[in-house]
Parts: C-alpha cells; structure tokens; sequence
C-alpha cells in the first residue's frame, strides 16, 4: 500500500506525467532552488486532474480501478476495523482453502464473524490465496462458520473481492457448484443478521456465495457482475479482446446495482480510489458496515430472515 511504489492505470497517464514533474521539481528544490509556487502549482493542477478523470469513468475504467494492486483487500479491513481477530481453517470435509479467509473478532468491542476473499499483495502471497479465488473448501469454511455464528448468535460480517471461484479440474470434481450453491443458502438460512460489502470485483457466484445479506453495499468504484468482462467478451464475441466493450454493455457498476436494487447503499471513494487512501477507505468502510448493523438491530430473528429473502425476491422488479 506504500504511495512510493503507487502504480498508475494507463487512463491515468495525464495526472502520472503531472506528478512525475512535481518530483523532478522537489528533487531541484533539494538543492536550494526556490520553487515552492511552481510545485504547489502543478500539484494543484494534478489534483483537479484526477477529479476530473475520476467523475466520468466508463464501466471499463471502473474495472481496472477495481483490479488495482494496491487496493485494500480483506486483510487490510480486518487489520482496521476488526480487533482479537482469529481466523479458523479448514472445511472438516477435505481441507483448508487460504482465498477465502474467515474468522471470529470484535467490531467496534462487539463479537463478529468475517469472512471474505484475499487476493494477496505479493507474489509469494497471491500464489498462496489463489488471487482470491475460491475452491470448494473455501466455501464450505464459511458455511462451518455461519452455523457457528448462528450458533452462538453473533452477527456475520463478508467482504467480497475476486475474480470468481477457481474454475480448476479439482475444484469441479469436489463440488464447487454445490459448495457455491450450499453457501449461498447458508446466507438465506441465517436468522442472525448479515452485511455484504463488495469491496473490489464481486464476480460470479464466488462472491454471491458470501454476499446474500441483509444489506449489500458496495464501493463507489467496485465491479459486481455475474461473469467477468473478458469472459462474456469469449462467449458473446468468441474473441477475448472485446472486454472493454462488453464491461460498456453489461451493467456492472455500482451505481447500476443501486439502480437496479441489487445493492443498498455506494460507499464514497477518496478522490482517484481508495488505492489512493486506504485508511480513509476503511475508515469509511468501518462507519457504514456500523450503520448498517444498527439498523438491524431491533429485528427479531424470523424477521432478519424474511427481510433477507425478500429483499432478494425484488431484486430485478422495480427501478430505484
């Protein structure tokens, strides 16, 4: 997350020339020369740069925000908004899958349940959680985790960031339809309450699996979708390269998903995403994921679950 090493998208190339110029000047005004106003200039013009960039990003722009690097993933939620967090492994059935993590801890003093993708920050890191996605086990972990947390009454906190399930031979031989579909109805099931956050890309049922909740929110610049561009791109056009005209067309936004009530509530970016201030992000994050429990609080159980199912039940109905 070091702003040092920030990587810029290639839409960004206007606001990246500009600040490699604000360094070339600071790196002049190390050895005495005075240009203060000619910096505070360009950093003025680099930040109404990247406004106005960032107030009309197309679908596909959208998607590669989504998809950046340096973008808070699941461990940087936790290590902001969740306290004594513990994670447990394994499905009890074949193994542990490290792209789904899950655990118990303390939101705000009060005991949780989080669970969600972690698509890792380096190499070593990726490898070993799979980029997010998903096996069997994964998802089968986090059904031994809704029963436990039913169990002992605490509510479920899911942040949902992949590509979609591992789509892998050994991962269709053990089931990940079943899993997928068997975790999806462990949410529906739940009659404690539930709060989804779709924190990058929510594709396919790898993310639905964790995000049937009681309330859906989404980040401003979040993907949720039941296929990835590039894959409906091969199966529409049969030819991969057509991604960004298929993101264009296929209403993945979050803004399409309050639109169409798929979601509740757009969590505000920072200005240029939240790779560009993940502590604000989480910060933010943190405030709705709080609201959002609040307002379940005084629902009885049946009526947390009846509230889920219909929510579901409309979505697709009506417009917002």
């Amino acid at each position: 997350m070091q702003d040092q090493m920030r990587s810029y998208l290639d839409f960004e190339k206007p606001v990246a020339e500009l600040d490699s110029k604000v360094d070339e000047l600071r790196a002049l005004a190390a050895s005495g020369t005075d240009i203060s106003d000619e910096i505070g200039r360009i950093e003025d013009k680099a930040a109404q740069a990247l406004a106005d960039l960032y107030q009309n990003l197309t679908p596909w722009q959208k998607t590669l925000v989504a998809r950046h690097p340096q973008r808070p993933h699941f461990n940087d939620f936790i290590k902001g908004l969740i306290t004594e967090f513990t994670p447990l492994a394994g499905d009890r059935k074949f193994g542990e899958d490290e792209a789904l993590v899950a655990g118990f801890g303390r939101f705000r003093g009060e005991p949780i349940c989080v669970m969600g993708q972690e698509k890792g920050d380096s190499t070593d890191s990726r490898i070993r959680h799979n980029f997010g996605m998903a096996r069997p086990e994964g998802y089968r972990k986090c059904v031994r985790l809704m029963e436990m947390a039913e169990r002992f009454g605490l509510p479920v906190l899911s942040l949902a960031d992949s590509a979609g399930a591992y789509p892998g031979i050994g991962a269709e031989e053990r089931g990940q339809a079943e899993a997928i579909a068997r975790s999806t109805d462990a949410c529906l099931a739940l009659t404690v309450p539930n709060v989804a956050i779709i924190t990058g890309e929510g594709m396919s049922g790898g993310a639905i699996a964790i995000t049937t909740a009681n309330k859906v929110l989404m980040l401003e610049h979040a993907i949720y979708s039941v296929i990835s561009p590039e894959a409906a791109s091969s199966i529409l056009w049969r030819d991969g390269t057509k991604a960004q005209e298929a993101a264009n067309n296929m209403k993945i936004t979050a803004q399409d998903m309050l639109r169409f009530g798929v979601i509740d509530q757009i969590l505000k970016e920072p200005v240029g995403g939240a790779h560009r201030d993940p502590a604000a992000m989480i910060a933010t994050t943190g405030e709705a994921i709080a609201k959002a429990f609040d307002e379940l609080r005084d629902l009885d159980a049946e009526a947390i679950r009846k509230q889920r199912r219909q929510k579901f039940l409309d979505i697709g109905r009506k417009l917002g």
